[in-house]
């Protein structure tokens, strides 16, 4: 999914508008970008088409989406779809690639299912404190290959998790995932918390470490704040 060839037609492509998800709370536009002989499907989110969230003051959205593919990346989670930042017709915003899922997977069953892919999501957002993981937030390629899809509102200072993914809540962590979350903490201390710094504020990244930290100490994945919803609604 990421490769050069992808990023330079995402990057530099004529960016075209052909539709619009109308089930989306904010602009969320379906579109084809295309640099000389290649084209790539793609959802472009402008940021003039945000609506102020009272508790993401901060920042925009597009940029935390950013933020997350950019965690997914570098931790090598390969969780999130190519996404960068780029002008475009309506000014500029979020350009992430097109995921064309399995239509035979059952998401409703799906979801609860003990699927390391979904483990890893569920490890994921619990670094990026994910406040939105619903059912359909979730893109199945095949039996294999998963990934995850709108995450505008992640990074918050407060512990703000809510997911459909609980299935894991307590359950130990394995030496990979440990080894993982030590790579995290040394990222975020370093090259990775560089490329954050534009895109979150300082508070969000210090808390972000601080949340890696907590998980280490633990050593098992999170239960569900008593004080805040678990799951998103509506759940899909």
């Amino acid at each position: 999914m990421v490769t050069d060839d992808n990023l330079l037609v995402l990057s530099n492509g004529d960016l075209q508008v052909t539709g619009r998800l109308v089930d989306a709370s904010n602009a969320t536009l379906y579109a084809t970008s295309t640099f000389e002989d290649q084209s790539i499907v793609c959802i472009y989110k402008p940021i003039a088409g945000e609506r102020p969230l009272w508790d993401f003051s901060d920042g925009c959205l597009a940029h935390r989406e950013y933020a997350a593919y950019l965690v997914s990346h570098h931790l090598s989670f390969n969780l999130v779809p190519l996404t960068i930042l780029r002008d475009g017709p309506y000014g500029f915003g979020m350009v992430q690639q097109w995921i064309d899922i399995d239509e035979h997977i059952d998401l409703a069953t799906f979801f609860s299912s003990d699927h390391p892919r979904l483990r890893s999501m569920a490890l994921f957002d619990a670094i990026i404190n994910n406040t939105d993981r619903k059912i359909g937030h979730l893109l199945p390629v095949d039996t294999q290959s998963v990934f995850g899809c709108d995450h505008g509102v992640t990074f918050h200072a407060e512990d703000k998790l809510r997911t459909v993914l609980w299935q894991w809540a307590n359950e130990p962590f394995t030496a990979q995932e440990i080894i993982l979350l030590q790579n995290a903490l040394l990222e975020l201390s370093g090259k990775l918390g560089e490329l954050l710094a534009p895109l979150l504020t300082d508070i969000e990244i210090q808390e972000t470490r601080r949340r890696v930290s907590e998980l280490l100490h633990t050593g098992s994945f999170p239960l569900p704040n008593p004080n805040w919803p678990a799951v998103p609604w509506p759940a899909f």
